[in-house]
């Protein structure tokens, strides 16, 4: 008899289609193979109680439906370290996260009660020169743009790819 618990959840901001598109391939040229299972992401919470996720849904679902869609500024490139990110500002996203962690206060692990840096990585664990050079290249020419946040996403986090378990588009 099995009694395991429920895999912990994530929950992640769904972008447009072309932004996904384009921090994808990114993340496809310069994310080490043998890792890269996940699309391009912006992480909000990265560890929610499993054994909550019928809760968290209905939460979500409500939370999303009174939200329209997120202008979402990509405004620098940053090094990780081993990696490289691209910041991303909005002040409408920072206060959804300040309500949703003051919702789940008691559920939160020490690294979701964190101020939220909002960010897409496109590379990481690689050696510290490889993400200086993409670091470079990529600020050698970048120009902020803007990104739509569409919606979030709920995942099962299962020690691989992820599981999506919901999907909370913005206005319904």
């Amino acid at each position: 008899m099995s009694f395991a618990s429920p895999a912990p959840l994530i929950l992640t901001l769904a972008l447009d289609a072309d932004s996904q598109a384009y921090f994808n391939e990114l993340r496809r040229q310069h994310f080490p193979p043998k890792i890269n299972y996940l699309a391009a992401h912006v992480t909000l919470f990265h560890h929610l109680p499993g054994e909550d996720e019928a809760q968290l849904k209905t939460e979500l679902a409500d939370t999303c439906r009174a939200l329209g869609p997120l202008p979402v500024q990509v405004a620098s490139v940053r090094s990780l370290g081993r990696g490289v990110a691209f910041n991303l500002e909005n002040a409408e996203l920072r206060a959804l996260h300040r309500r949703l962690q003051t919702a789940w206060a008691p559920r939160l692990t020490p690294q979701d009660q964190q101020k939220l840096q909002p960010h897409v990585t496109v590379q990481n664990k690689v050696d510290p020169a490889v993400a200086r050079q993409l670091l470079a290249d990529l600020q050698a020419d970048f120009q902020p743009f803007a990104a739509t946040g569409t919606g979030l996403k709920l995942w099962a986090y299962r020690g691989g790819p992820w599981e999506l378990r919901a999907e909370f588009p913005f206005g319904g």
